[in-house]
């Protein structure tokens, strides 16, 4: 079974995951629960819906290198990074991004999971304004 096939078997935290132009092509249960988007609304979505929009050019950059170069840093460990619901709510998630080439097109798979300010916790919640004073990546 390939790691694609194995992550949509993931019930415990989210999954989304994309292709290589950068759509949303998958979401389990776990992701519609907490990003609160069902997949006919996030399906065929860029994956920067799910990135807060002050984080999308760093994103689109590191995607579009690893496409002409195949290679990357952040792939296959975990990565605190930011994350934006439905609703505009950004916390802090731990992402795992793997990526797979199925007859020659790449597939990007993530989970994402939820740390102590999560959308679905009461507590400290940054909307897309403020959300500059919260780091995006541990060193």
């Amino acid at each position: 079974m390939s790691m694609i096939e194995e992550l949509k078997q993931e019930e415990k935290v989210p999954v989304v995951m994309a292709d290589q132009n950068g759509l949303i092509i998958y979401v389990n249960r776990k992701f519609q629960e907490i990003f609160k988007w069902s997949p006919d609304e996030i399906i065929g979505e860029p994956l920067t819906t799910i990135i807060p929009p002050y984080l999308h050019d760093a994103h689109n950059l590191g995607f579009s290198r690893f496409l002409a170069t195949e290679k990357t840093v952040i792939l296959n460990r975990p990565l605190t990074l930011q994350a934006i619901d439905k609703n505009g709510v950004i916390f802090l998630a731990e992402h795992c991004i793997q990526s797979e080439k199925i007859n020659g097109s790449w597939v990007f798979a993530a989970t994402i999971r939820p740390l102590e300010d999560t959308p679905n916790k009461p507590g400290k919640k940054q909307s897309a304004d403020v959300s500059e004073e919260v780091p995006n990546e541990k060193r």
